[in-house]
C-alpha cells in the first residue's frame, strides 16, 4: 500500500507543489490523499484541485473556539487515513490534544534553522539579528510553537546586501528539496520518532540531517 500523505496549507502551496512534482517523477514513493486549509482562498487548494486531489477548507471563524476548529479539521484529515500529515505553510498553531494524538505522524517545515527564529517573519528576524547563516528546518510537530524534534535542515548564507525578499527567495529554493527528502525518509520508514528521540535506520540521531549542495540529506560529520 502506498504511503499516504495529507497536507495542511494556508498560502501559495509551493512546498505542496514540490511534493506533487516529486511523486510524479517517482522520486517520492507516496501519494497525497488530501489537502486541507484554514483559508478557502488559499492558492494551495487550487493547486490540489488542478492535480485532481481532494481539497477542503474550514473557516476558523465558523467555530466557537480553536479546539472546536481543530477537532473538525482533524476529523476530516483522519477520514483520508494519512500515514503522515505535512504542515507546509500552515499558519495556525495546532492544539495540544490534536498534536499528541498524532505524535510522530505530523511534520512542519519552518523557514529558519531551529531553534533560532521561531514564529513569523523569520527572515526579518535573521537580518535584524545579524545572522550570517539562515535556512529552513523540517521538524516533528509538538504542542510548542516550532518546538518539536528537528529532522533535517538546509543552510543558506546571508549576504551583506540581503533584504527580507532576497533572503526569502534563497531559502525557498532550498526548502523544496529539504521537505521532499525528509518526507522520502519517512515514507521509506528510515526516520521514525521514538521516546528517546529521532531514529535514522534504527540509530538515535544526535543532530539534524543536513541538505547538501546536491539536494541530498547527510549525517553531519560531527554527529
Amino acid at each position: 500500500m502506498s504511503y499516504r500523505i495529507a497536507v495542511l496549507c494556508s498560502g501559495r502551496g509551493s512546498n505542496l507543489q514540490a511534493l506533487l512534482d516529486a511523486i510524479a517523477s517517482e522520486r517520492l514513493p507516496a501519494q497525497i490523499v488530501g489537502v486541507f486549509s484554514d483559508r478557502a482562498a488559499a492558492p494551495a487548494l487550487q493547486r490540489a484541485r488542478d492535480a485532481g486531489l481532494p481539497a477542503n477548507a474550514l473557516r476558523p471563524r465558523d467555530f466557537a473556539h480553536r479546539l472546536a476548529f481543530d477537532e473538525a479539521l482533524f476529523t476530516q484529515i483522519d477520514a483520508v487515513q494519512p500515514d503522515l500529515i505535512v504542515c507546509a505553510g500552515y499558519m495556525r498553531l495546532v492544539s495540544e490534544r490534536e498534536v499528541d494524538a498524532r505524535r510522530g505522524r505530523m511534520i512542519n517545515i519552518h523557514p529558519s534553522l531551529l531553534p533560532a527564529f521561531k514564529g513569523l517573519h523569520t527572515h526579518d528576524q535573521a537580518l535584524a539579528a545579524g545572522a550570517i547563516v539562515h535556512g529552513a528546518s523540517v521538524h516533528f510537530v509538538s504542542a510548542e510553537l516550532d518546538g518539536g524534534p528537528v529532522i533535517a535542515q538546509a543552510r543558506v548564507p546571508v549576504h551583506a546586501d540581503d533584504d527580507a525578499q532576497a533572503l526569502t527567495a534563497r531559502v525557498l529554493v532550498r526548502e523544496h528539496p529539504l521537505l521532499v527528502e525528509s518526507v522520502r525518509l519517512l515514507a521509506l520508514g528510515r526516520v521514525v520518532l521514538s521516546s528517546a528521540g529521532i531514529l535514522l535506520d534504527g540509530v538515535l540521531m544526535q543532530t539534524p540531517l543536513q541538505l547538501d549542495a546536491a539536494g541530498q540529506l547527510r549525517v553531519p560529520e560531527a554527529a
